[in-house]
């Protein structure tokens, strides 16, 4: 009786389960060559590959799990630096800061030796101290039109929340101001906590008020170093298997693990990426070339899937909501949202000097 032949326990069973879908991800090297060698080459799904395809894509309702991608340049127009721009980025004017050199801000130790300086540029970027932008309020559209799986965004200035999107599609990969925790015995702070002490008028270090601790509170920013969020690790492990557009905006791509996140998609789905200058094309490592064709392929004959957009976010998004013809409800949105959140800022700031006021007369009236 012949044997039966053995296969490697990384090799696909299509006779058992020929409907079971193969992830080369989870292959070795050899199975993953032989795969590469017999596999279909990818299909094109967009119709032109350029904007009018992306459009076309979403307009025939076949991109219905759209996942944004998202950095520093998406909120450039709220008056938030982005980090390596020449002059104007927040990594060219730290020199008040003293630093040993401009990522020390963000680096863990330098902050438990001496958290003033973080504490100090907090006050600059503090949430609610800005207004989403346009591309913000995109991104909000996705969602209410049932086309956003899901946004990840580099940003720790919470603004996607300030424009409403719901926390559960939003996954903030460098965490944010939301809570802070103790270094030293792990105690949780809210938000409103730590701005009464790094906003106030006289700035504090915020210290822990457990009795025996007075370590210091970190708000929850992924530093250099540190472990991104679970949550971060959940959803990309799912989100991008289902993926049928992606979209990348304001972002050099630069900072890993985030700028992997552009390979993690199917080798047919399409990415569209609107930034002020191209990044991220060619091969980014060996197994997502050999996996994916690497980077970006803007410029190469055998392109069938990426498009680049340049510009800023905001022209980006304004653009593409014109050609969906979704433009005039965006700005109306945005219109809207700003004179919302003016008028509520500017409540806030006659109650606390009423306040304050009141607080002033109690305190002379006592006096006498």
């Amino acid at each position: 009786m012949a044997e039966k032949d053995e296969k490697s326990p990384n090799e696909p069973d299509d006779e058992k389960n020929p409907d079971k879908k193969v992830d080369p991800s989870e292959m070795g090297l050899v199975d993953l060559m032989k795969y590469l060698e017999t596999k279909e080459p990818p299909k094109q799904i967009l119709s032109s590959v350029d904007l009018e395809g992306i459009v076309k894509l979403i307009k025939d309702k076949k991109a219905t799990q759209i996942i944004t991608m998202a950095g520093a340049g998406i909120s450039t127009s709220a008056g938030i630096p982005d980090f390596r721009s020449p002059e104007t980025g927040l990594y060219h004017n730290l020199e008040k800061y003293d630093l040993p050199n401009p990522q020390a801000i963000f680096t863990l130790d330098y902050f438990m030796m001496n958290p003033e300086p973080f504490c100090m540029l907090a006050r600059e970027l503090w949430p609610g101290i800005f207004k989403p932008t346009p591309c913000h309020y995109f991104i909000k559209m996705l969602n209410e039109k049932g086309l956003l799986k899901r946004h990840y965004t580099q940003n720790i200035d919470t603004l996607e929340s300030v424009a409403g999107l719901e926390e559960e599609k939003l996954v903030e990969a460098h965490g944010s101001f939301r809570l802070g925790h103790c270094l030293e015995c792990n105690a949780e702070y809210t938000q409103d906590w730590m701005k009464e002490r790094i906003l106030g008028k006289d700035m504090r270090i915020p210290k822990c008020e457990r009795d025996g601790c007075e370590g210091t509170i970190k708000p929850d920013i992924v530093f250099f170093g540190e472990s991104l969020p679970n949550r971060f690790v959940q959803c990309v492990s799912k989100d991008f298997k289902s993926c049928d557009l992606l979209i990348i905006m304001g972002t050099s791509l630069t900072v890993q693990p985030f700028a992997s996140l552009t390979s993690k998609v199917s080798e047919e789905t399409p990415r569209l990426y609107i930034n002020l200058e191209k990044t991220g094309c060619g091969p980014t490592n060996p197994f997502a070339m050999l996996m994916f064709g690497g980077g970006f392929k803007f410029d190469d004959e055998d392109n069938y899937r990426d498009v680049f957009l340049e510009g800023t976010c905001d022209d980006g998004c304004y653009k593409l909501a014109d050609m969906l013809g979704w433009g005039d409800e965006l700005r109306q949105k945005v219109k809207q949202e700003h004179e919302r959140i003016d008028a509520e800022k500017k409540k806030d700031t006659k109650t606390r000097i009423d306040a304050e006021k009141k607080k002033k007369t109690k305190t002379t009236s006592s006096k006498s």
